[in-house]
């Protein structure tokens, strides 16, 4: 079962797994502090920035939480704050620790962090870096797109998610990983939670994917081959779902 230790640190909420760090440093959610300590080794860009360090021989990612959409043009990074279980980071980091705890390929939760002020707070998260990962879109950019046992596999890594009832907010192709053994994972957990399996929500979790792979013509050619392996792993992993419809 993943450890948790919660401390106020002035007008800072910090959870933490004390087996991986502990105790944890204040700076450590800070990028330029890592930069500065020559911990940093790589950045990467999602729909933002995150930064990939070691710290007591973890390899760790750190990311900050972004507002999206329209809204974001106001606020950046501010929510409003009703409460630190309600907080994105707080709920990130507790379901990940619930979807690690039952053995599936979710990343690991190291730290979150949330800075309460009046109304409002902002938030990081660190979680232990997946060795090697390379996202699924870039993957069915090589030679591996057509590859039907890599759809399979991938279908059912989806199918045990779903299984389990942890129902992904964004689920596209950009969040599904593969690491350096070839092993599906599955990130960015924010906004997600755990529900009574059910093929309604597990059908358009799918058509989210669906969509995603139809927004590029390369990806959607794979698909066409792949689609159907994938739909037959998760139906393995999950049980026959409702006809989903043509790929």
């Amino acid at each position: 079962m993943t450890h948790q230790v919660v401390q106020k640190v002035g007008s800072d909420h910090v959870i933490h797994d004390p087996r991986i760090v502990d105790p944890l440093p204040g700076w450590v959610f800070d990028p330029d502090a890592l930069a500065s300590r020559s911990l940093v080794h790589a950045t990467g860009h999602g729909r933002r920035q995150v930064w990939f360090f070691a710290l007591n021989g973890h390899e760790l990612v750190l990311r900050h939480y972004w507002r999206g959409g329209i809204v974001s043009r106001l606020s950046a990074d501010v929510y409003v704050w009703t409460g630190l279980e309600r907080t994105r980071a707080f709920r990130e980091w507790r379901l990940l620790a619930q979807l690690h705890d039952r053995g599936l390929p979710a990343p690991r939760p190291v730290a979150a962090r949330v800075q309460q002020g009046t109304m409002a707070y902002r938030a990081d998260l660190i979680t232990v870096a997946i060795p090697g990962a390379t996202p699924f879109d870039e993957v069915l950019q090589g030679p591996a797109a057509g590859d039907r046992s890599l759809w399979h596999r991938v279908g059912l890594t989806l199918g045990r998610f779903h299984a389990a009832g942890a129902c992904h907010a964004d689920l596209n192709v950009r969040n599904i990983l593969l690491d350096e053994a070839g092993a599906v994972w599955v990130i960015d957990w924010d906004r997600g939670r755990l529900r009574h399996p059910d093929w309604r929500w597990q059908e358009a979790r799918l058509e989210r994917l669906r969509h995603s792979l139809r927004g590029q013509s390369r990806l959607n050619r794979a698909a066409r081959t792949g689609w159907p392996a994938l739909l037959a792993g998760h139906a393995e992993a999950v049980g026959a779902l409702a006809p989903p419809g043509s790929p």
